[in-house]
């Protein structure tokens, strides 16, 4: 085990959180800091949402966590898609969700349980604060990383963005399922991602390509206009329930990946190093199984040399296979206005392997009555 006096940790979203606890858990006799510009209460967006295969791993590597979200945490087994009202039912793909702010809660009482020390509303200029006392730093900061600027060129970052807007709203309406819903309005195509995270409240991201961004006019619009827009467009599908916003400006998913995740004592992980697109719906396990990786590697080894560069040679390919998978399933959603003439389950077909990792044998074992059904209407048409 590498012998650590000082950790500090930029960010207290849950890849920091989550990788303050583990060391903390792991080297107790260690002085574990995580910094944070927000308040404690302050998150963006409204619901996460996890594969039911993707808690797995966390029960695994730390069953205590495991056992304080699992319990509050929305289930179901199937999922949905609309396609102009018409529905298909994609059965055996079981998801679960929890509240943002539910989650952050749930690790910052764990990291206070373990003895991490917090500070919320302490934004850092620059490194120079922690740099000198500490044995370790951590950049868990997300897209705009302070960590990763501030090594830029070591870091080797490659930026660019989808061609698709989206704006993530919330809604006081529980979907018995995660639901894709493709609509057609006057003006171009859009659809939306949904599913509960709580008994009463639902995630609801609005997506759209550039020609329906600009045709229904969200550019012009604040966050109110644009949740009432959306609420008018989508109207059969909220039933009369309206949007909540919480940062809900439209903007273009940023796809990043760096070359590098280690430079001397400092180490970037999650949204700082990677972005997988939301339509897979693997950031937050991304980021915390990239936290687990990190903490076995310090454990495994003596160096921190040795232990930050195996980190970054287990970790990266396996999140880039993941990675990949979510950029080509960005590209189908950057395009699916041209595939919504499809008959609804050849539609529902073409969704189900967009990401290019799954094949007809594998859907058979995943949802074996879709495609039992989709097998049948082939051959009497």
């Amino acid at each position: 085990m590498v012998k650590l006096d000082n950790v500090e940790i930029i960010g207290a979203g849950p890849a920091g959180l989550y990788t303050a606890i583990l060391l903390k858990s792991r080297m107790p006799a260690t002085r574990v800091r995580v910094s944070e510009q927000n308040p404690a209460a302050a998150t963006f967006g409204f619901g996460v949402v996890f594969s039911d295969q993707a808690l797995d791993f966390l029960q695994a590597d730390d069953p205590e966590t495991h056992a304080l979200m699992t319990p509050v945490m929305e289930r179901w087994r199937d999922m949905t898609l609309s396609l102009e009202g018409q529905r298909v039912t994609l059965d055996g793909i079981g998801f679960a969700a929890i509240g943002r702010l539910q989650l952050l809660q749930i690790l910052q009482q764990r990291a206070a349980e373990v003895g991490v020390l917090t500070r919320f509303e302490h934004a850092l200029g620059d490194l120079d604060e922690i740099e000198e006392q500490a044995d370790l730093i951590v950049g868990a900061d997300g897209l705009n990383s302070l960590l990763r600027r501030s090594h830029e060129n070591e870091f080797a970052p490659q930026l660019d963005h989808f061609d698709n807007h989206f704006a993530w709203f919330g809604t006081p309406r529980a979907f018995d399922t995660l639901t894709q819903t493709f609509v057609r309005s006057g003006k171009g195509v859009l659809n939306a991602h949904h599913y509960r995270y709580a008994p009463a409240m639902s995630t609801f991201i609005v997506e759209c390509d550039p020609r329906s961004f600009g045709a229904h006019g969200f550019a012009q619009m604040d966050e109110q206009a644009s949740a009432a827009a959306c609420a008018e467009l989508f109207a059969d599908t909220l039933e009369g329930a309206p949007l909540l916003i919480n940062r809900s400006q439209w903007r273009r998913f940023p796809r990043l990946w760096c070359d590098n995740w280690v430079v001397g004592k400092r180490v970037i992980l999650g949204d700082a190093a990677h972005t997988a697109h939301f339509s897979i719906g693997s950031g937050t396990r991304l980021a915390l199984e990239d936290s687990i990786a990190l903490t076995r590697a310090l454990c495994q080894f003596d160096e921190l040399e040795t232990a930050l560069q195996e980190y970054q040679r287990q970790r990266q390919p396996v999140a880039r296979k993941i990675v990949d998978a979510a950029n080509t399933s960005a590209h189908w959603y950057d395009d699916f206005g041209a595939r919504m003439q499809l008959a609804p389950m050849e539609f529902a077909f073409s969704y189900l392997t967009r990401s290019g990792r799954v094949d007809l044998a594998r859907l058979r074992q995943m949802a074996p009555r879709f495609i039992a059904s989709y097998e049948r209407g082939r051959q009497s048409g």
